[in-house]
């Protein structure tokens, strides 16, 4: 009887070992050496289509110019968001990995958008759930096809027989963790496991041309579970991310290698499935009543979306001693690096002041051009007088006080004329060779913090 291999591996980065570490030594992280039953696929046996041994036609190099290459036509959906998230449309033999926390809506999306490619054979696999649990999901939503087929099954094998049958145009897994294959002894969701489901299903869509989704877990740090070689695998990894108490879901991509990696989309979460919003700087804004203090409006890229969004700051003195600094959705060292710029060339008196920053909508930025709003916004609940309605800013604060220029002016000033404001502050070397006159809006130039406190206080 043949010996039982096991091998350990880092359930963090999936590095491999003979024998149990204390230390990953390729991620530094401790205690993630987990020992897992391994055993080699026989000659001749493949998971797809494997070809016998011998029979394996050997590559050779060729020059770059020699390649054949043809644009291959994307499949456009009914859901503009994904569209644009993925690139220009879902592209063909494509493997795509989405992620994001339980309950956020990674299976609803993935249904919605297989009941809208109407035409098209889909194959949807849960390994989590009832084929009758899936029907009660879709009959909540207005689409519907046909041609949409549900398996609940969690052995590839036992997939891919299905597949042959019904050779379909789209597959869709859910989720990678819950899949086992007959050809690694360990259990489902471990390293092993979900490296080699995926290799068989990247194998699968390469070789046939049908494009695949794949819903994966997250760790306790917002991290896609399983090795860190699963998303280097893969072509694409979108982020389905959101509070699960608000309506408002956004999704972003990580890795694209068929567009790029800074764009987002935006849905809003309803009783029959995801609605995608065309307009999110709409639903960003808070329709509020009466002008409050503290409260400014920053225009922000998000791939080549243009966004305006509301920053909320709160400045009050401390009562409790050491001053709190709390920031939501928004880089708490970016925070604390306003707030000694407005303290050592502002003049403010900040030390003593706890301060509460939150970007509206639950969104998470990261675009310095958001600087000059957060700070508009600080010095409004500092002086405890509003900043008007009608104006936003857009610009990069340095540790001199000075206004720095961002990319992209041009979208910004756009969409803010788009939704009615009069006015937008930007830097003044932002504005050097662009064509004012043909804006309604009125563009300020400014070149320091002490020009911004004279203009709108």
């Amino acid at each position: 009887m043949a010996k039982t291999k096991t091998t350990f591996f880092c359930q963090n980065c999936g590095a491999q070992s003979p024998k149990w570490l204390g230390k990953c030594p390729a991620c530094g992280e401790w205690n993630t050496y987990v020992e897992e039953i391994v055993q080699k696929e026989e000659s001749g046996k493949g998971s797809w289509k494997t070809p016998s041994a011998g029979m394996k036609k050997a590559s050779v190099p060729k020059k770059i110019h020699e390649v054949n290459y043809e644009e291959q036509a994307r499949w456009i959906t009914e859901d503009p968001e994904l569209d644009r998230v993925l690139g220009g449309g879902i592209v063909p033999g494509s493997l795509v990995l989405i992620g994001g926390e339980p309950g956020i809506g990674k299976s609803t999306l993935m249904l919605q958008i297989a009941l809208m490619l109407t035409g098209k054979t889909v194959l949807y696999v849960s390994g989590e759930e009832s084929e009758s649990q899936i029907k009660m999901r879709a009959d909540r939503m207005e689409a519907n096809n046909p041609l949409c087929y549900v398996l609940s099954e969690t052995n590839t094998q036992q997939i891919f027989q299905q597949i042959e049958a019904l050779k379909p145009d789209f597959l869709i897994i859910d989720s990678i963790q819950t899949l086992t294959s007959q050809f690694v002894e360990s259990a489902a969701g471990s390293v092993s496991q979900v490296r080699e489901c995926t290799a068989e299903l990247m194998k699968f869509a390469k070789e046939t041309g049908t494009p695949t989704f794949l819903i994966g877990h997250i760790t306790k740090d917002g991290s896609i579970a399983g090795p860190k070689v699963l998303e280097h695998m893969v072509d694409t990894v979108l982020q389905f991310e959101g509070d699960r108490h608000l309506t408002y879901r956004i999704l972003r991509t990580s890795k694209n290698r068929f567009g790029s990696t800074h764009e987002l989309g935006i849905y809003e979460m309803r009783a029959e499935g995801l609605r995608t919003v065309s307009n999110p700087s709409e639903i960003l804004l808070t329709q509020r009543e009466e002008v409050l203090n503290g409260v400014a409006i920053g225009a922000m890229m998000e791939g080549n979306r243009p966004l305006l969004i509301e920053i909320q700051s709160l400045v009050s003195p401390a009562t409790y001693g050491t001053p709190q600094r709390s920031s939501t959705g928004h880089d708490a060292k970016r925070l604390n690096m306003l707030l000694a710029v407005l303290e050592k060339r502002g003049g403010m008196r900040l030390g003593q002041q706890d301060v509460f920053l939150n970007v509206a909508g639950g969104l998470r930025v990261d675009d310095p051009g958001l600087d000059l709003a957060v700070c508009a916004s600080l010095i409004s609940s500092y002086e405890d007088t509003p900043v008007s309605e009608e104006i936003c800013f857009a610009g990069e604060v340095g540790l001199g006080g000075e206004i720095r220029a961002v990319n992209r002016i041009e979208s910004r000033i756009s969409e803010a004329e788009k939704l009615g404001f009069k006015k937008i502050l930007v830097s003044k070397y932002a504005v050097k060779g662009l064509d004012l006159s043909k804006y309604k809006i009125e563009v300020m130039a400014v070149s320091k913090l002490e020009e911004v406190y004279q203009r709108i206080f």
